[in-house]
């Protein structure tokens, strides 16, 4: 029989921080990554209850996911995927765990603790690290190369680190000085040693600064990525600091948690009011590229509220007035887009955004959306 001790931490001892006091005798945050797989749940459902303040976690099912990681009936969601969601709308904060895909990561506080904090007028956000989410960058070369270097200690695998090049494309691109290198093109290189890192793709430059792929270390799988992106890759990576966080405890990081703030790809959203001819665009249903069933955008009118709001054919919708419509068939999305008469509000991204996005897993793009 599996039962959980929140003290000896038994299922993942570095996850649980809950003795830990301060002078007033108030537990810290804990934090959990819970990894599912399509046909699972996270084991848990969040409350909003009257005379009871936060979002708090209840029904925590026996021997699910949630219970073995350590998550507990009472506990206050703090942070998702490093978003502070505390003050925000119970619906939204549903909405952004759904919108995080098969993988999430909670900040919690038991629920006296939670209570305590609030009597004393605590910001409970002060009692979180200030930012807990690798990058996700995507860098174009110009003539003098990436920008970066890589380096490791001999022996260790998946320790790579990051020179970059001031004022270079990965500088420009957001990679931050001296961070860790967790993934390229959307590949782990956690598995990889250092000697496989060790020889220099040859190439014009100076000090691993050079054209083409020169400012990478090689492995058998760099150069064959680098050459299908061209001139441009995209990098997971993480601060030292960053880095640290998820070290200690005992965490994974992957695209699903990064900050999408420097990419170039982005979600638009789009408000319409509806005109005379009505919003002037067709709602198809079609694969996505990731092999699931999408809602797509075509037939845009020219000069209809549609085509004024930005919208372009082949778009795919994500959200509809701020709920996300993943899950729902057709018919339910349509239902959806005419719950208002007058007007709608719809989160979309283009088909190139969509395709990188799902080349790096990051998973549903309506979560890169504030």
């Amino acid at each position: 029989k599996f039962e959980f001790n929140p003290k000896d931490g038994i299922d993942n001892p570095a996850l649980s921080l809950a003795e830990d006091t301060d002078g007033e005798g108030m537990g810290e945050p804990r934090f959990y990554l819970l990894s599912k797989d399509s046909t699972e749940t996270f084991g848990f459902c969040l409350h909003e209850e009257l005379g009871c303040q936060g979002h708090v976690i209840r029904q925590v099912e026996l021997g699910g996911l949630a219970q073995r990681r350590g998550l507990q009936d009472g506990d206050r969601l703090l942070q998702v995927n490093g978003h502070f969601v505390d003050h925000m709308d119970h619906r939204t904060v549903v909405r952004k765990i759904k919108a995080s895909g098969n993988q999430v990561l909670l900040a919690v506080l038991d629920g006296s603790s939670y209570e305590a904090a609030k009597a004393l007028g605590r910001d409970l956000s002060q009692m979180l690290p200030a930012d807990i989410r690798p990058r996700l960058c995507h860098i174009t070369r110009d003539k003098s190369g990436f920008g970066f270097s890589v380096s490791g200690p001999e022996g260790v695998k998946g320790t790579f680190q990051l020179s970059v090049r001031q004022d270079g494309p990965a500088e420009r691109a957001g990679v931050p000085p001296g961070s860790w290198l967790l993934e390229l093109n959307g590949a782990s290189v956690r598995s990889y040693s250092h000697a496989q890192l060790a020889r220099k793709v040859c190439g014009p430059g100076v000090g691993g600064w050079g054209t083409g792929a020169s400012n990478v270390t090689e492995h058998p799988v760099f150069p064959t990525q680098l050459k299908q992106s061209g001139n441009k890759v995209t990098l997971l990576v993480a601060s030292s600091a960053v880095e640290e966080f998820y070290r200690l405890r005992g965490l994974r990081i992957t695209a699903a948690l990064a900050d999408t703030s420097w990419l170039p790809f982005k979600v638009r959203e789009l408000h319409m009011v509806k005109g005379p001819a009505g919003y002037g665009f067709l709602l198809k249903e079609d694969d996505c590229i990731s092999g699931a069933i999408g809602q797509f955008l075509w037939d845009v009118d020219a000069g209809l509220p549609a085509d004024q709001a930005g919208m372009k054919e082949g778009d795919r919708l994500l959200a509809v007035n701020g709920e996300s419509i993943e899950g729902l068939d057709h018919h339910q999305t349509v239902l959806r887009i005419c719950a208002r008469d007058d007007q709608v509000t719809l989160l979309v991204i283009d088909p190139a955004g969509d395709e990188f996005y799902q080349s790096v897993g990051f998973g549903d793009p309506a979560w890169s959306h504030p």
